[in-house]
């Protein structure tokens, strides 16, 4: 029996290797942070995510007391994947509540009669399941395009930046979303890919999925020097502020607010971005006394 599972630290060690063989099982990783992978259980996350945020805004802070009736009301729902709840996949049938006490033209079933539904219904759902990915699938295909490389091809890594939210709408940051170039070793299967990283990326796995590559198309210009970008394993990096470059001052009805044009670690002066004082204060409070002294 095979399981999709992220490259978390506790799937890929030797405890759950040793595990596997003696169960016969087998865990098939995921490609180094593409979520996508998994998308049906990501979705479900999403779900349960609501639900609890929903039972925490409305009982604050009894909320840990809604736990069972959450869990009961979400196995007893109707799943569109499975076109039943997940209890009547389970049981046979939904858990009786006060609102469904009694079902129409219910009856008991023994022996091999049992038998026979329990694999009709394993059937149905197989097929069910099947037939919601093949739609999952094709909502997702309508927004891809394919992606091909060849073995010795040089590609470009995305990373995330994780300097403020606010920064990423403003224009003119040139935050590189992009490091690299990186050379391809193997085609793993038919969308991810081994790279040649760089000494400094050892902790990041070499396969990635395509979507996050890049096509380098001239490997002697456009490197982003990753040696001077402090990369962490799940491939983001932090920017913080060096440099006060200029200042200014805006008033309003009730108050005065100051600005600070400010240089980034990782950008040149041209890419100086001004920031309101209350942030840099909030946000690095060891830097604006430093530099205004």
């Amino acid at each position: 029996m095979d399981f999709i599972v992220d490259r978390g630290s506790l799937f890929v060690s030797r405890f759950w290797e040793q595990l596997q063989l003696a169960l016969g099982t087998k865990f098939i990783c995921s490609s180094t942070y593409h979520p996508q992978t998994s998308g049906q259980v990501e979705r479900v996350n999403q779900v349960l995510e609501d639900m609890l945020r929903a039972c925490a805004l409305t009982y604050s802070t009894k909320w840990d007391e809604c736990l069972p009736l959450a869990e009961f009301t979400y196995n007893n729902s109707y799943q569109k994947s499975l076109e039943m709840a997940p209890f009547e996949a389970l049981y046979g049938k939904r858990c009786r509540t006060p609102l469904n006490w009694f079902e129409p033209g219910e009856h008991v079933t023994f022996g091999p009669d049992l038998v026979t539904q329990a694999e009709a219904q394993v059937k149905m759902i197989h097929n069910n399941l099947k037939r919601a990915q093949l739609r999952q699938k094709s909502y997702s295909d309508k927004r891809r395009r394919p992606l091909f490389f060849e073995e010795g091809d040089h590609v470009y890594l995305r990373v995330s930046p994780m300097k403020g939210v606010h920064q990423f709408g403003v224009k003119g940051k040139l935050v590189p979303r992009y490091v690299g170039p990186f050379k391809i070793t193997e085609r793993c299967g038919s969308v991810a890919y081994r790279l040649e990283l760089s000494p400094h990326l050892a902790a990041v796995h070499d396969v990635f999925h395509v979507l996050q590559l890049k096509k380098c198309l001239r490997v002697l210009e456009e490197v982003v020097d990753t040696s001077q970008i402090q990369i962490e394993p799940d491939l983001t990096y932090e920017e913080h502020p060096i440099k006060i470059l200029d200042q200014k001052q805006r008033s309003t009805r009730q108050r005065v607010i100051n600005f600070y044009k400010v240089q980034w670690s990782n950008h040149s002066e041209e890419e100086a971005m001004w920031e309101q004082e209350e942030f840099l204060q909030t946000k690095y409070p060891s830097f604006l006394p430093s530099t205004s002294n």
